[in-house]
């Protein structure tokens, strides 16, 4: 901090905010919990800050605290941070445009700050190891054209710095502007994002759709976590990252983002927490009981034929020749 107060006159901290009702709080619950800890002047530095921060609570007050501790640092620089919904600041501002805010993540929040920067600065540095920044940033610059604004983006060999009115500049306007939802992976037609879907499992696939896709490789011996999504499966990831990117990051410059119902985008309300409504398919290890797949060499005719012993016809994923006129029957 004090080497970026020496190059600029004016600095922008921002925090995540972490909520009961959070879309993350699924993702977050599975990293493991944590002790809660009081954070004080007083409070011992914590021996593994992984496990220290694996709990909301503890980088609420850890945010907090710092918060205020910046303010008391003395500094001829205007310091301004967020504090919960709010910010706050070393000297008097406007902070009309700043607060209160209802964004969630640092990342989407330090749009606002840019928009705020931005009137009264023509160079403007972001530091960030998040590839999200820079890619809200690139679409950013689309209602700052006169501004010159670079990323410092990684550390130690991976450090850099990106031009981002240069990126946004050489794509334009419109591509600037939907890089976001891109970023977020979607796409307008579903037949070609079934088809790109497929490329990225593998790409001399010479199948247009994910379930064919799913049932060739399954057929060759592919593990389930390496083959795509169902069709339904992937419609409902489609709703998530339009939410993600459409919604929440396309609103990055508003202070108070108007959101859809996350019930209505791919999520379900469920033990007091959103969580990802994966696909409405029934499971499979409920419904697909008999998709067994035999490995006889000829045409099945002996019990040992797995497929006879349970009284189904060959599919398409037995080895044998006589399950090459059956399609599979359901898609795993």
């Amino acid at each position: 901090m004090q080497t970026l107060q020496n190059v600029s006159h004016r600095l922008d901290i921002v925090w995540d905010c972490y909520r009961s009702d959070s879309l993350k709080a699924f993702t977050r619950e599975r990293r493991g919990l944590e002790k809660r800890k009081r954070v004080t002047p007083e409070t011992v530095l914590p021996s593994q800050w992984g496990s220290f921060l694996r709990m909301d609570a503890n980088k609420t007050q850890l945010f907090a605290f710092l918060a205020r501790y910046l303010l008391t640092v003395q500094s001829e620089k205007l310091i301004v941070t967020a504090h919960g919904p709010d910010v706050i600041s070393n000297k008097p501002i406007d902070h009309t445009n700043l607060s209160p805010c209802n964004h969630e993540e640092a990342d989407t929040r330090m749009m606002i700050h840019l928009a705020h920067a931005a009137e009264h600065c023509r160079r403007i540095l972001i530091r960030t190891v998040d590839t999200d920044v820079v890619v809200l940033s690139v679409a950013a610059m689309t209602r700052h054209p006169h501004l010159q604004l670079w990323i410092a983006m990684g550390a130690g060999k991976d450090f850099r710095y990106i031009a981002e009115h240069y990126i946004s500049k050489v794509l334009g306007v419109a591509k600037a502007q939907c890089l976001p939802l891109f970023h977020s992976f979607t796409a307008n037609d579903m037949s070609v994002l079934e088809r790109f879907v497929t490329l990225l499992y593998d790409r001399g696939s010479n199948c247009h759709d994910v379930n064919s896709a799913r049932k060739y490789m399954f057929t060759f011996g592919r593990q389930i976590e390496n083959i795509p999504p169902t069709s339904e499966a992937l419609f409902q990831h489609c709703k998530r990252a339009i939410y993600q990117g459409g919604h929440i990051w396309s609103q990055a410059h508003e202070r108070q983002p108007v959101l859809p119902d996350p019930s209505d985008c791919g999520w379900q309300f469920m033990d007091r927490q959103w969580q990802p409504f994966w696909t409405v398919l029934p499971q499979a290890s409920l419904t697909c009981r008999e998709l067994l797949k035999c490995a006889c060499k000829k045409e099945c005719r002996s019990k040992r034929c797995k497929c006879n012993k349970a009284g189904l016809k060959c599919t398409a994923l037995c080895s044998c020749v006589c399950g090459a006129d059956f399609p599979v029957q359901h898609p795993v």
